[in-house]
Order: C-alpha cells, then structure tokens, then sequence
C-alpha cells in the first residue's frame, strides 16, 4: 500500500546532518503588485515583457517614475530544529558604487557628447566650389601647379589673342568668353574681350549686362580717354573679373568699325589691360581682320570634328601662310569643339592629328550644353572635363608669352609707357 506523505518519516544515519529545515515563513514571497501610475508604454516593457517588469521594478532596474516601498521584513521564526553545515567563508564584497543620478523622468543623465571641428569637418561632405581647382595627386597634381605656374606668368607688356575662323558656328564666340574668363581666374591682371566683328557681334550676349556701350561708342569717344576708369565705363564685368567690350548685335548699323578703328582701340585697351583677347568676325577679308592679325601675339583656330568645320580651318591656314602670316599659322593653337552626334561619325584623332602637324599644338573641347546654350557663360556651370580642356587650351596660349616679351614692340604697346602717356 503506498504510503501518503504524512507518513514520510524523518531521515537518518549519517547523510541526516546536510538536512535544513527552512521555515514556511522564510519561503520567497512574490514582488508586490506594481504602484498605480507605471507607465506601461516604458520602453522596457516592449523588450522585457509583463511577466519580468515587477521584478525589474523590485529590484531597482525597472526605473519607474516613483521608488517602491520597501517591503515588510519577514516575521522572525524559531530556529531550526537542526543546524546546518556552516557555509565557507567569503571575502566581502566590495561597496556598490554610487547609481547615476536619475533623471525626473527615470532615465540616467546622459553627458553630451562633444565633436572637435576636425570631426565635423571630416563627417561634412566636400562642398564644390567652381574658383577650387582640384589638382589630384602625384603625377596630375605636379601637372597642374606646372600648368598654373605658366598661366600667371608675368607681363611687361599686352599680350593679345585673337580667335579667327573662316566659318561661323564653330564655337569662336564661347571660346573668347571661357578662355578670357580662365586666364582672368588665374591671374590678378585686368584682362578684357573685345568683339571684333565688323557687321554685327554676339560677344555681349555671354556676359552679364553693365552697360549699353559698345566698341563702336569708344572707338568715337577716344579724344576723351585719358584713364582705365574712362574705358570702364564702355565695359560689361563677369564674376571672374573678365571684361567685355561688346559690339552692336543689328548688322543694319550705321556706323563701321574698320581696321582703323581697330587699331585705335586697341592703342588704348593695350596701355590698360595685360591680357586683351579679340572675337574676329567671320572671314580673313573684312577690313578689321588684317589689324587683328598684325596685332595679335598669339592665333586660335577654330573648328569642329567635322568635314566643313575641319576643311574650314585648314583653309585658315593655308591663307595665313599664302598671305604673309606663316609664322604666326605655325604657333597658333587649333581648338577642335565637338559636336553633339558627330562622335560616333568622325574619328577625332585623325583630326587633331592632321592640326597637330600644321600647327603648334591641337586641343580638343568636349561637348558642353552650357556653352550650347547661347546665354551668359558662368565657369562654375561647366563640365569639369569642359573646363579642364581649356585650362590646357589657355595655358599653351600662355607658353608663348616669354617670346612675345622679348620680341620688340612699338612703344605704345609698352604698359609703362601706355600709362604714363594716358595718365
């Protein structure tokens, strides 16, 4: 018959001294109910869970907004019957450190966490900047510090570029304004564009609007010019510190603008502007062009990958040499504007292969909607490769500043002595 638990009797022989006897009354007692007001939205709840959360509240981890009561000690009993095996002794355990302060609402005071400039600088992305240039590293960066080096070599007296074609549409205008505007970024000089066009030119349209004087208007007010501030007052400033001297854009003016005129105004730019680049008008046979030949220090072909815009150039030179201009055909520089449609058509390489052996050096000027635009050109608008190529461009122009320097000129074209003559 199985005997109920009632009749268990006590144990003995020797195993009867790891026997304790613990009191009912000393058995754990359940966590009391939580306190009215605990917010059951506490994140601990969503992670912990009802059931560990009482405990948590008793035992200081659940931060509620208010501490618990400290419960009521238990009752003490009569001592055990039998006593028990003496537990080893232990060292003390060290003091609890101080608990963080709390906060009002229950979480601990967090300390702010502080970045250096350095750090932020370092978390900011890199803002683009279009007066930056990034120079790279190694190689490309000896490169272009080599390449600035030469645009701001320095001048003792004007030094004039004309861009000249013997077809339209081939990017002659553009490339005046963005090689003006790269030589003006570079330097500290004044440097100006003049707009050459005998009929009608469009030059003024790529430069912010400062005034409706024209070149026509200072070639008949030059009696009066005896300052820079007096040709400023004819003169449109971009943001890059390039001056513009614009040109009628109606062909049905009346008034001309021959070689004459040409050559007088540029008697005066030359006495206040370092750099004085010139947009010829279409064609080798108008009357100003035979002014902007002599006068110009340096040549720049225009043409397109093309068979009209490359045969275009190429009878450039061959009139330059036909017509006494040889030496000035063979260091000139062709600047080569792609066309949008023609990559796929023409192979660029024998084109600038074939520029490369009639003259100087050939550069190649990609594709670029800004400058297709037809509006007022802004440098920080370009493409980086648009505007790399003609940081090239204008830094082959800039080589052949020291032999213009020793080559010897008229004493107008002297700044010192164009300045003292003009006041």
């Amino acid at each position: 018959m199985r005997a109920s638990s009632t009749d268990i009797e006590p144990m003995t022989g020797p195993d009867a001294e790891q026997e304790i006897s613990v009191p009912s009354e000393e058995r754990a007692e359940l966590p009391p109910a939580l306190p009215e007001g605990l917010d059951w939205r506490d994140p601990l709840r969503d992670v912990l869970g009802l059931t560990l959360m009482p405990v948590l509240q008793q035992t200081g981890l659940g931060m509620p907004s208010d501490p618990p009561a400290p419960a009521e000690p238990p009752a003490q009993s009569d001592p055990p019957t039998r006593s028990a095996r003496p537990a080893p002794s232990e060292p003390p355990a060290p003091a609890p450190s101080e608990p963080p302060a709390q906060s009002p609402t229950g979480t601990a005071d967090r300390v702010p966490v502080t970045l250096s400039p350095e750090k932020l600088l370092r978390k900011q992305p890199r803002a683009r900047s279009g007066r930056r240039l990034s120079f790279g590293s190694g190689a490309d960066r000896r490169r272009r510090l080599d390449q600035l080096e030469t645009l701001r070599t320095p001048l003792d007296s004007c030094f004039r570029i004309a861009v000249v074609s013997l077809k339209g549409g081939v990017g002659k205008t553009s490339a005046t304004m963005v090689l003006g505007a790269t030589l003006a970024a570079a330097r500290a000089d004044r440097v100006i564009a003049i707009d050459a066009n005998p009929d009608a030119g469009t030059l003024g349209m790529r430069a912010p609007q400062q005034t409706g004087a024209t070149v026509r208007d200072l070639a008949a007010a030059l009696p009066d010019i005896s300052c820079y501030m007096d040709v400023r007052r004819f003169t449109s400033q971009a943001a890059n510190g390039l001056e513009v001297l614009a040109n009628d854009a109606d062909p049905t003016v009346a008034t001309t603008f021959d070689d004459e005129d040409y050559r007088n105004v540029m008697r005066v730019l030359s006495a206040q502007y370092p750099l004085v680049l010139t947009d010829s008008g279409t064609g080798l046979l108008h009357s100003a062009m035979r002014g902007v030949l002599e006068l110009a220090d340096q040549l720049v072909i225009a043409a397109t990958p093309s068979v009209d815009g490359a045969s275009g150039a190429s009878t450039t030179l061959d009139w330059l040499s036909a017509n006494g201009y040889e030496d000035l055909a063979k260091r000139s520089v062709t600047m080569i504007s792609q066309v949008r449609g023609l990559k796929r058509l023409v192979r660029v390489q024998d084109v600038v292969a074939h520029f490369e052996s009639r003259c100087r050096a050939a550069v190649v000027i990609p594709f670029d909607e800004h400058l297709a635009f037809g509006a007022e050109i802004e440098l920080d608008r370009l493409r980086p490769r648009t505007r790399e190529a003609y940081r090239d461009l204008a830094a082959l122009l800039a080589e052949d500043i020291p032999r213009a320097q020793r080559e010897p000129r008229p004493y107008w074209h002297s700044l010192e002595a164009a300045r003292t003559t003009l006041g």
